[in-house]
């Protein structure tokens, strides 16, 4: 690691102004010691660049699972004051609201006999892979008030509970949603899709808890030892990414006609109060909004599944929570001393908010946000609870996942998926995809540490473990 970076605590690292030309602010990331010794340099240099844009607050941040990306690294994290501040496609990425949800049942792993027959049942069920297709046929009018009401659309259609709406980031909608901003392409490509898995590291997971680390919070959020969840982890499809292409070249022009002097193309930007900054905002929303609903009715899918396999009823089901990882949004943070509007940036990050915020579902309030951090096709997954230290160093924000550290094509070169799925089905994993390429770039080794990289945030009090999910089936894009 450069000589410049300081070590500020166990997990907390700074990259000092002056590290790249024309910072505003420090950058500061979250890694144990074991996980800096592979940190990018390409992924830090990143995280400096952000820290030059006009209006950061406090400092670039970083979170376990940073590695290199488009503009901002993944698992990056600024926030911006409204006045001053920018807007950029780059700290959100081309995924808008890729996001978690997790869903429990009253099954044990008694209660499923054949698990290699319940995972082929879930790919024939949930259109995956690309160029999937949705059960739905939306027309251009749904299509427009999928993308004002994103989530309770999708409830009010027949896909899901009324609960549903209350346990997702948000609402599950965006306030500020501008379908006229989103392309006719765009539109185009969401039409079909809407319902539909992808591709990617995306996946639908069984999964078994198989260890409680803090009894009240998994009280709090209804979750028991040897209890089978599902986890969803999707976006906006070929619609978000056509947004963020589509404004991209917009905001390309727009950082000249401001004279935003950047360190780097990629974190092409408009002020947030710009025609062209509104725009950009109006249209993530309504694809994050498109992503609630394209979540709801996977949900849905499965519900109806599990229903008619194990004749248990559709509400023993319930959401624990849904919470996006791509995306900018207006939050109430304490600045300075005092309480401000400002706009947060997560790309690979997620919100963790702490006790008593009024986001947060009144049944969990006491608690903090549930936060969900999807491991890899081998490795755990983890149900975390957001923490006030979280909204004292981060602006509430957490990790998201494992993070890369190998590329598709080098993971490709290693091994097959083939090899990929034998190995874990020899753990009592079995996995199932389109094709046995979406298996092998997805392989447990190209992921940092699931584990290592929640017991970092946990260490560094910006999330608390509250229990851990062991991967028994999962279906990948």
């Amino acid at each position: 690691m450069n000589s410049q970076i300081q070590q500020i605590t166990k997990t907390e690292w700074e990259i000092p102004i002056g590290f790249v030309p024309g910072m505003r602010v420090p950058g500061r990331f979250f890694l144990s010691e074991n996980l800096a010794e592979n940190i990018e340099d390409g992924a830090l240099t990143q995280l400096a660049n952000v820290a030059t844009l006009p209006g950061i607050i406090r400092y670039s941040f970083g979170m376990p699972d940073i590695h290199w990306g488009y503009g901002f690294p993944i698992g990056g994290v600024a926030a911006f004051n409204a006045e001053t501040g920018i807007i950029s496609p780059g700290g959100v990425g081309f995924d808008i609201n890729c996001g978690v949800r997790m869903i429990t049942t009253p099954l044990h792993i008694s209660d499923i006999p054949d698990m290699k027959g319940l995972i082929e049942n879930l790919f024939d069920s949930v259109p995956t892979g690309v160029g999937s297709k949705s059960p739905l046929r939306l027309s251009q009018s749904n299509l427009s008030l999928m993308l004002e009401e994103g989530a309770k659309n999708a409830v009010d259609m027949g896909y899901g509970m009324e609960s549903d709406i209350r346990r997702c980031e948000e609402n599950g909608a965006m306030k500020g949603a501008l379908p006229e901003h989103v392309s006719k392409k765009a539109r185009q490509r969401g039409i079909p899709q809407c319902g539909t898995l992808g591709s990617g590291n995306h996946f639908l997971e069984v999964q078994v808890i198989d260890n409680i680390m803090d009894a009240s919070a998994a009280k709090t959020f209804g979750v028991s030892e040897g209890q089978i969840c599902v986890m969803i982890h999707c976006g906006s499809r070929g619609l978000g990414h056509q947004v963020c292409t589509d404004h991209l070249q917009i905001l390309e022009s727009a950082t000249k006609k401001y004279g935003i002097e950047l360190p780097d193309r990629q974190l092409a930007c408009a002020p947030l109060s710009s025609p062209e900054g509104e725009a950009y905002f109006g249209a993530m929303a309504a694809s994050a909004n498109y992503a609630w609903a394209n979540r709801q009715i996977i949900t849905h899918i499965v519900r109806e599944l599990f229903t008619k396999k194990f004749g248990i009823s559709y509400e023993d089901m319930p959401l624990i929570y849904d919470v996006a990882h791509n995306v900018a949004k207006w939050e109430e943070h304490d600045v300075d001393g005092s309480r401000q509007t400002v706009c947060v940036h997560r790309k690979g990050a997620t919100r963790a908010f702490g006790p008593g915020r009024v986001e947060i579902p009144q049944e969990y309030r006491a608690c903090g946000q549930p936060v969900l951090i999807p491991g890899s096709m081998g490795t755990p997954s983890y149900l975390l609870a957001g923490t006030q230290g979280a909204m004292e160093k981060t602006f509430g924000s957490t990790c998201h996942g494992s993070g890369r550290v190998q590329s598709r094509s080098s993971a490709k070169r290693s091994q097959t998926g083939e090899e990929v799925a034998e190995a874990l089905l020899k753990r009592g994993i079995i996995v199932r995809a389109p094709n046995p390429a979406a298996i092998a770039e997805e392989a447990p080794e190209v992921y940092k540490s699931s584990s290592e990289v929640v017991q970092t945030v946990h260490d560094a009090g910006i999330s608390r473990i509250v229990a851990r999910l062991r991967p028994l089936g999962v279906i990948k894009g």
